[in-house]
């Protein structure tokens, strides 16, 4: 159905866990050369090793030009160019207004959104190059549709994405680039199995599909912005949640299970 993604060279920045490690190893099993990023070598490695094919591991801290520049030296170096950018890497640590610092909030900022800018920016003169570059931004629902206390920061990390999206998509546009995000709702990562049955119930009770989201299911969409036959799809939005954004309230899902 889709064109061949086999042998184009795509980085995946947060790729070593959760999210990340899924879009990378859904664009490894379709041929691509894949970068794994982290702040940690060890992780990027083991990630790279977990995922197989061609993947490899690669350390930076992406919040900082040099790291975002390092990076994609790494993948020209390694796979003869950037096709495909996934700005994966974020950070959620929680801290409610009046507990929380400035340092705490420029953290949270430079990780996901700062990164965001500095690694599309290190990669654009090799994407100018492919001719047809593909960035998918991984954004969420919290911020620029729903909040949760403790998470101002990164709501407000996860809006910004979205408005660097549709002016870079306008920017990109003539170089045959695009860029879209997809932002995922609920979805069960490693990062969630300490937080017990009773989360997951509660959580999974809230989405009218009854469960929530797999890694894959993120990882399809990106791969689906990746291709050449989304090649006219920029600056777009894909909310990816099983419908949790829907309800107006919880009766609406009482009406729903209602015989």
């Amino acid at each position: 159905m889709f064109n061949s993604l086999a042998g184009r060279s795509v980085i995946v920045t947060g790729g070593s866990k959760g999210i990340g490690k899924g879009i990378a190893a859904r664009f490894a099993a379709v041929g691509a050369k894949v970068l794994v990023v982290s702040r940690k070598l060890g992780e990027a490695q083991a990630a790279a090793k977990a995922i197989g094919g061609t993947a490899q591991g690669f350390a930076a801290d992406l919040s900082t030009p040099e790291g975002a520049d390092a990076m994609a030296a790494a993948a020209i170096a390694a796979h003869g160019g950037i096709d495909i950018l996934c700005a994966n890497a974020g950070i959620f640590p929680a801290a409610k207004l009046g507990v929380m610092t400035a340092a705490d909030f420029d953290h949270v900022i430079g990780t996901n959104l700062r990164s965001t800018f500095l690694c599309v920016s290190a990669c654009l003169p090799a994407l100018k190059a492919a001719g047809k570059g593909r960035i998918v931004v991984t954004s969420s629902i919290t911020g620029p549709i729903t909040g949760y206390p403790g998470w101002s920061h990164y709501g407000a990390s996860k809006a910004g994405q979205l408005g660097f999206v549709r002016t870079a998509a306008i920017e990109l546009a003539p170089y045959g680039i695009t860029i879209n995000a997809v932002m995922p709702g609920n979805i069960k990562t490693e990062g969630l199995d300490g937080l017990g049955p009773d989360y997951f119930a509660k959580m999974e009770a809230s989405i009218p599909m009854r469960r929530l989201g797999g890694v894959e299911d993120i990882a399809n969409a990106a791969l689906f912005f990746a291709t050449d036959e989304a090649g006219y799809i920029t600056g777009q939005n894909l909310v990816i949640d099983g419908g949790q954004v829907l309800p107006e309230s919880m009766m609406a899902l009482d009406e729903m299970d209602a015989v």
